[in-house]
């Protein structure tokens, strides 16, 4: 088989979110199908080793999709022309958009739809951008695949499309997220928070990870604990955080706040595994990558009710409303008095945990492209 793939963010340097998604998929998918065909398509200059087997084929074209009207150029001319002397069976589009210019059956890989639950929180060209071409993407697929049940019901209704024609492919967590050893932490504890317990939140800082609820709640476990307890939040800081910067500013414990900025994963690993509690407060979101991580790390979580969390981490996390902070205050307080119960937590975690390899994810979505092709 024949197997074209859209690689604009497969590149050898950090990536978050779908970016990580598609390359660990497309690279283990060329590691598991050494009898299939890969033709890996860039939009720039990219790293020749990066992704290199005996049955990849790297090739790049222009221009460089990096605004609007380069992304639907590129996406319906420079990717079909790119293909067609390859003639793929079927062309993997990992990042939501898909393709006019090619017949090729086209793999669309759709993550959520946030723009559409809480337009608020995507910037306003995006979201406009969105709006338009969504719609179209997902007709023109021949199938799609998304993260979890929840996005899967979400997509279907929004699209009024079968939920037989999407795919569920868990995200895989990278196994680097290890619980760590007595030592380890303390290593960790000094070089953060001068060795003191700490609560996490991980992720780009951004108006939809509800920091400002975060703040609050700590604020409230605070007062009523008075313990030396701080929170880390770590992730390269995004757009619209203008309010949170203001509010974090005048923060009475704001000595007890620590913002680490972007983390490479060896770092962030360490963070994790170190930690007191994941709290991970987001309005939104398709899976939610950060709780499992600290799962698979043996750190105990607390996420919000909403969104796909709840359906995907059932009993092995604790859960409060994104907009009252009492309750995040309420379940952290309960952990650090409790540690029976945060225990309990950590053992649920390492058990469901366990099928979420990107071994297991890449099969699935081989699975998804057999389907494509009615296979």
């Amino acid at each position: 088989m024949r197997i074209a793939v859209n690689a604009i963010f497969m590149q050898n340097n950090p990536l978050e979110g779908f970016g990580n998604f598609a390359n660990q998929i497309v690279e283990h998918l060329i590691q598991l199908y050494p009898e299939h065909q890969f033709l890996l398509v860039y939009d720039r200059p990219f790293d020749s080793k990066h992704l290199s087997a005996p049955n990849v084929q790297s090739i790049m074209t222009g221009p460089p999709a990096r605004h609007p009207l380069a992304f639907l150029t590129w996406y319906n001319w420079s990717l079909p022309r790119a293909i067609k002397a390859f003639k793929p069976d079927i062309l993997l589009q990992p990042y939501g958009f898909s393709s006019a210019g090619t017949k090729v059956p086209q793999l669309l890989t759709l993550h959520d739809i946030a723009f559409v639950k809480y337009p608020e929180f995507v910037p306003k060209k995006q979201r406009l951008f969105y709006k338009f071409f969504n719609k179209k993407f997902v007709q023109r697929a021949a199938r799609l695949n998304t993260v979890s049940d929840f996005s899967r019901k979400e997509i279907a209704e929004h699209y009024r499309i079968s939920e037989d024609k999407i795919d569920i492919i868990p995200n895989g967590i990278k196994p680097i997220f290890q619980p760590l050893s007595w030592e380890e932490k303390e290593q960790v504890k000094q070089q953060y928070t001068e060795g003191t317990e700490f609560f996490l939140c991980t992720g780009t800082l951004q108006p939809r990870k509800n920091l400002l609820t975060l703040l609050k709640a700590f604020s409230i476990f605070k007062k009523r604990q008075r313990s030396s307890m701080k929170l880390v939040i770590a992730g390269r800081k995004g757009w619209g955080m203008e309010e949170f910067e203001e509010k974090l500013a005048s923060f009475k414990f704001r000595k007890d706040v620590i913002l680490t900025g972007y983390l490479a994963d060896e770092a962030l690993a360490k963070l994790t595994g170190a930690a007191y509690a994941m709290v991970y407060p987001s309005f939104y979101e398709g899976c939610g990558v950060p709780v499992l991580e600290a799962m698979q790390a043996g750190v105990p979580v607390i996420t919000s009710s909403n969104s796909a969390m709840s359906s995907i981490c059932k009993t092995a996390a604790v859960y409060a409303s994104p907009v009252v902070p009492d309750e995040w205050a309420m379940h952290m307080n309960f952990l650090y008095s409790n540690e029976s119960y945060r225990s309990q937590l950590i053992e649920k975690g390492k058990e469901l945990i366990l099928p979420y390899t990107w071994e297991h994810t890449a099969k699935a979505y081989m699975d998804s492209i057999m389907k494509t092709l009615g296979a």
